[in-house]
């Protein structure tokens, strides 16, 4: 099983086109760990607001009777893709996200999506 520091530290070295990358608590919102970013790209403020985004799409879905669970949340920008990737601490109903924004030209979106889902099936919360 693989700590915070870990899996984040993975994510940017094994995902091709990778910028940075945060673990979520989309409970209050805090980032738990952080790796790149920059000053393009304060991932504190993105874990932040991108908390937002996860508690809208999960009210969306209990209001439609959707009872399913998310895997992932794509956004699509010019020149980068934010991905957000839902979990669970395992034993416990604490609800988390890894945020991984990858640059556009570099990535492969597919690979991205099948490398991080291996390290979130690695990572002890």
């Amino acid at each position: 099983m693989a700590n915070v520091e870990t899996a984040l530290k993975e994510a940017t070295t094994s995902i091709e086109g990778a910028i940075g990358a945060a673990l979520v608590d989309y409970g209050s919102g805090m980032a738990l760990g952080t790796i790149g970013g920059g000053k393009e790209l304060d991932l504190t403020v993105a874990a932040a607001g991108n908390t937002d985004v996860v508690r809208a799409k999960v009210r969306t879905m209990e209001m439609l009777g959707i009872k399913d669970e998310i895997e992932d949340i794509l956004i699509t920008l010019g020149g980068q893709y934010h991905l957000i990737r839902l979990m669970r601490s395992r034993g416990s109903s604490a609800g988390f996200f890894i945020y991984l924004v990858l640059d556009k030209g570099r990535a492969n979106l597919a690979m991205a999506r099948h490398q991080l889902k291996k390290i979130e099936s690695e990572l002890e919360i």
